[in-house]
């Protein structure tokens, strides 16, 4: 076999998030000194491109054609020019024209249903579809931002709690800090041990939700969702007197196909669960079929979109669209990523981010807000930098700190995994933060610190699970 050649080898080591940072400054720089147009009667999709050999202005009268219409010679004041997209503004980033950004406008004459209402699905198979990614012309191609007319996101439902449903449902302050988990193993266990694993969060008045995996799926015969909600939903109640008062979302994890998530979501609400989870990704529209089911319920389920496979998507178009939507169709929860030094979830992490969490907060007139979850790698190591982050742009009501494997799998003095035991040591670090101690501190100097503070202390709990979860540092 011969070895590869070195300009093969530069390609496949081309840094790809190095590139997307770039991109998104430079689109959030021109967007910002030049906007979208906002029209009451059209979606305005922008795109990025960069083109082999069309102009930006040709690839407007392509994506007009293939995505709209399918017409050239439209005639006027005809349906058919009612349902054609046309170009509303466009901005070389050179002198070829072939690279920058591209505004469509997809006409809602063409896209709303009866009563005024379209889905997510439908408006990502015209914004999103073949000529736009699929096409040998476009080098590069992104769907970059999103101006949907406020009449029309009126008519999606939202979610059906949002962070103060949560809060309420669950005796949390609007002020407190509300954190969850995620039951390990992932896979592999039976609806006993799901039982028992609840049973040992549930009696730590920290927590206000607890979800299973993703990886753990429904129809097992092993593992029956139905049986594995009812051990949940009734270890919750053993130790309910434990609890103050607060209650406890539990949330099984449902997947497969449409039809088969819907027979899963009855059968869990009619054992106990108060809340649904799963991964919407690759199951496009299950999140409006799940809240379309259950709104006519006193208590609709809260629903928790996961986004695994998110990545896959925000190759070609940006995350942010992706959660809007996922709000506008009804998540109650959605996973953005943990402030923290290191590798983070989320690439190019920073902006991507901030886009993700500012789409799902904003105020948008008769949709709640989705409850953000911090989680990918959160712990006591960095749980403070997330508490102060929240707390500095005012958004702790908001948050929901999710920590699966710093409470699940920190290991007692047995060499067991204790759920109790990494409870505790969250429960510490929470106090820490809460002392203002370190406060003052940089990022980079934080988990130093705060290993030092636990030993100084004697925070035992603490100590155990920053030497488990940062054996480096010690």
């Amino acid at each position: 076999m011969s070895p590869l050649n070195p300009a093969a080898l530069d390609l496949l080591w081309h840094d790809w998030d190095s590139r997307e940072e770039t991109l998104r400054s430079i689109i959030a720089e021109r967007l910002s000194a030049k906007p979208a147009p906002v029209l009451e009667d059209f979606v305005v999709a922008t795109y990025f491109f960069a083109l082999r050999s069309w102009d930006l202005k040709h690839a407007a009268k392509e994506i007009s054609y293939h995505a709209t219409s399918g017409t050239k010679d439209v005639p006027p004041g005809s349906l058919i020019e009612q349902c054609t997209g046309k170009m509303v503004g466009v901005d070389p980033w050179d002198a070829t024209g072939r690279l920058g950004l591209l505004h469509i406008a997809f006409p809602l004459k063409m896209l709303l249903q009866s009563d005024g209402h379209l889905t997510s699905c439908d408006l990502l198979h015209t914004v999103a579809g073949a000529i736009i990614f699929d096409v040998y012309e476009n080098q590069d191609a992104r769907l970059v931002a999103l101006n949907i007319p406020e009449k029309v996101l009126r008519s999606f439902p939202g979610p059906a709690h949002g962070p103060r449903g949560v809060r309420q449902i669950t005796g949390f302050k609007l002020d407190e800090p509300a954190f969850g988990t995620i039951l390990k193993p992932t896979t592999g266990i039976t609806p006993a041990q799901v039982g028992a694993l609840v049973e040992e969060i549930a009696a730590c008045r920290l927590f206000c939700f607890v979800k299973e995996d993703e990886n753990l799926y429904p129809k097992l015969p092993s593992s029956p969702v139905a049986d594995r909600t009812r051990q949940a939903v009734a270890a919750i109640a053993r130790v309910q007197e434990k609890r103050e008062g607060r209650g406890l979302i539990f949330a099984p994890h449902l997947s497969g196909a449409p039809h088969e998530i819907l027979e899963s979501v009855n059968a869990v609400l009619d054992a106990g669960a108060t809340g649904v989870m799963f991964s919407e990704s690759f199951a496009g529209g299950t999140v409006r079929l799940v809240r379309e089911a259950t709104k006519h319920l006193p208590t609709p389920p809260i629903i928790y979109g996961h986004n695994a496979g998110i990545g896959v998507k925000t190759r070609s178009i940006f995350r942010e669209i992706i959660d809007l939507l996922a709000r506008l169709d009804g998540i109650d929860f959605r996973q953005t990523a943990p402030v923290r030094p290191g590798i983070p979830f989320l690439k190019p992490y920073g902006a991507e981010w901030e886009a993700s969490e500012a789409v799902l907060s904003r105020p948008i007139e008769g949709i709640k807000p989705t409850m953000i979850a911090r989680a990918g790698a959160l712990d006591q190591g960095n749980i403070s930098l997330n508490l102060a982050d929240a707390e500095k742009r005012g958004i702790t009501e908001g948050v929901l700190f999710l920590a699966g494997s710093a409470i699940n799998s920190i290991k007692n003095a047995n060499g067991v995994p204790d759920a109790r035991l990494g409870a505790e040591a969250m429960r510490q670090a929470l106090g820490v933060h809460q002392s203002g101690e370190l406060r003052d501190l940089s990022a980079a100097d934080h988990l130093k610190a705060l290993i030092q503070l636990a030993e100084r202390k004697r925070l035992t709990p603490l100590r155990e699970a920053l030497r488990q979860r940062y054996p480096d540092q010690n």
